[in-house]
């Protein structure tokens, strides 16, 4: 019986070290990753340099320039934090709040417009 505790526990310590070396190697990345990655940065960044360049105004120019900076963002968080291959627990701990707190700015924004709306009707004249 002793035997075949010792057997098991050493299959437990070679399976231990086993994942050890596999999870080890799972954390170089190969650098045709990053340089893929760094390429979209340099494409995001020209686009975003781009809208500035052909003269893109209003609601538009701050759209794009929004979603380039949130797309560069994802990028750098994803690969170079390492984000993409955390435990999705650890994922939404970081996600999450930034998400809430841009949906608590849309209700400010929409609470303001009523705001000047309600301020306009019963004391006359905006600013």
């Amino acid at each position: 019986m002793a035997q075949v505790e010792a057997q098991d526990h050493g299959l437990h310590e070679h399976a231990a070290a086993a994942h050890a070396a596999t999870h080890a190697e799972g954390q170089q990345h190969p650098i045709k990753l990053y340089l893929v990655v760094w390429g979209w940065l340099f494409i995001l960044s020209a686009c975003s340099y781009a809208v500035d360049y052909f003269g893109v105004h209003g609601y538009l120019r701050w759209a794009l320039i929004l979603i380039f900076m949130m797309l560069k963002a994802g990028l750098i968080v994803a690969v170079f934090m390492h984000m993409a291959w955390e435990r999705l627990a650890l994922s939404y701990a970081i996600i999450v709040p930034p998400l809430v707190i841009l949906v608590f700015v849309a209700i400010m924004v929409v609470e303001s417009r009523y705001t000047e709306i309600t301020r306009v009707l019963s004391f006359g004249a905006g600013p």
